[in-house]
């Protein structure tokens, strides 16, 4: 089948190239010229509008940062489903909102398009090796199709039924990514303000009972001063807002995600939306007066 790929960000880029290497007939688009430019460099085809893409692909991915950008791409002017297009299958490989994902759905079956939500979990440094993990929701025939192409930019493909049904697995593994972030970032602040000395407190909690992917992850880089790597607050918050949604439509008390939003929220308003989770920590330590850091940094 002839590929589309929208959205060549920092795990897009990867899984559009992981696809290429596997001899994939592909054509990528992304509104960055300069990123265009790159993968062309590769030898990978390019495109010049999601519109082409729509025209030419059997099947278009996207990864894409929110569902608002996915639903302009899709159905705004230029998108993927103008004039001409395929009736092709159409795979949301971002994490958007499991509410706007049946909508896009209902959408596109009443013009004849596929669609499905595969969402994929595992960091940039697993998007460029494959080693993603990609949560699959739609139809069967449709997962028969493309699992072929998951198999190449993923190592473990799980697929949960029914469309939205991916998004929502993908949003419980955020929600726990998230509020262990926001109280990792809580307790190391309090054990800089007890004098704990911190690299022996990373040793802890990074293999105690207490350790996370989240400990393992931010805890060095929080130690080190590094706040630029991981997902993006401001991108990041998108999933909370989502669940919390969810949580006022079926009257479901989550007080812990409440909690951890708030602390989102603070660092927000703190101009930190451009910085990795681990930055949340800044805001204990100015509350606290006191700094989580290698001696040495």
């Amino acid at each position: 089948m002839k590929i589309g790929f929208i959205g060549l960000g920092k795990m897009g880029r990867h899984m559009a190239v992981n696809m290429f290497k596997h001899d994939t007939d592909i054509r990528v688009f992304d509104a960055n010229r300069e990123i265009l430019t790159e993968l062309s460099n590769l030898g990978i085809p390019t495109a010049s509008s999601p519109a082409e893409i729509g025209k030419l692909a059997d099947v278009v991915f996207l990864s894409l940062p929110s569902a608002g950008v996915v639903e302009k791409v899709l159905f705004g002017e230029g998108g993927v489903i103008g004039d001409g297009a395929k009736r092709n299958i159409i795979v949301d490989l971002g994490t958007t909102a499991y509410m706007k994902t049946l909508e896009f759905g209902s959408r596109l079956s009443s013009l004849g398009f596929k669609f499905a939500d595969a969402p994929v979990s595992g960091m940039e440094s697993r998007a460029a090796s494959g080693e993603l993990t990609l949560m699959f929701g739609g139809e069967q025939s449709v997962f028969d199709k493309i699992v072929p192409y998951f198999n190449m930019i993923s190592n473990k493909v799980i697929n949960f039924g029914g469309l939205g049904s991916g998004q929502m697995a993908k949003l419980i593994n955020q929600l726990l990514f998230d509020i262990n972030t926001a109280a990792l970032s809580e307790v190391l602040a309090l054990a800089a303000k007890l004098g704990l000395d911190p690299q022996k407190t990373v040793e802890v909690v990074t293999s105690g009972t207490g350790r996370s992917w989240a400990a393992e992850f931010f805890a060095p880089r929080i130690l080190s001063g590094v706040f630029n790597e991981g997902y993006a607050m401001d991108n990041a918050y998108k999933d909370l807002v989502s669940a919390s949604e969810i949580s006022a439509q079926l009257r479901v008390p989550m007080p812990i995600l409440s909690a951890a939003t708030a602390i989102y929220q603070m660092s927000l308003c703190k101009g930190l939306g451009n910085e990795g989770k681990g930055a949340m920590i800044k805001v204990y330590e100015e509350f606290l007066g006191a700094e989580f850091r290698d001696k040495e940094v």
